[in-house]
């Protein structure tokens, strides 16, 4: 009998999987070269436990793999970097590179365990509940520091209160 879930299946996540990891992990840490770093050590982590992860849920592992590895490595890097571009996702319309670049130095320094739920629940486009179990806090910790993080960025880009998406809390 062939094995459905093997490293066929394994490579084909992989294909499929990779190029908006590395986004993410870009988004995260805002460095194209640790973003690489930290979706090849999330692949090479899953690879072993390859054959107990659930095809439905391989997405949302890979996640928490690549989230755990980002959090755990954060220490040991700059948090003033500033990211030199933002991640390859097409702008809103109307948007100016020196706008992204704003949007990318203010999310460069928000605290890293925020900056991760920002990602995760925007740009990622997770629920609460599912930035909840990514990061193991309570969904109130999610919706009150996301809430802060959505404040910090209107600050940092000098939005006005009470601004949207639309007004420029975008990616």
């Amino acid at each position: 009998m062939p094995d459905t879930w093997g490293d066929q299946a394994f490579e084909a996540f992989f294909t499929s999987q990779a190029h908006r990891l590395r986004r993410l992990a870009y988004a995260m840490c805002g460095d194209w070269h640790l973003a690489e770093d930290l979706v090849q050590a999330a692949f090479v982590r899953m690879y072993p436990r390859w054959h107990r992860i659930r095809p439905e849920t391989a997405a949302a592992y890979a996640n928490k793999v690549l989230l755990n590895l980002f959090l755990s490595g954060v220490p040991k890097r700059k948090r003033e970097q500033v990211m030199e571009s933002f991640p390859d996702t097409q702008a809103p319309e109307g948007r100016s590179s020196d706008e992204r670049l704003d949007m990318a130095a203010a999310l460069a320094a928000l605290p890293p365990k925020r900056r991760a739920m920002v990602v995760l629940r925007f740009m990622e486009d997770l629920s609460i509940s599912e930035v909840a179990q990514l990061t193991g806090t309570a969904e109130g910790t999610v919706k009150s520091q996301t809430s802060r993080a959505v404040e910090s960025l209107r600050v940092a880009l000098g939005l006005p209160e009470g601004a949207d998406e639309d007004a420029g809390i975008a990616f």
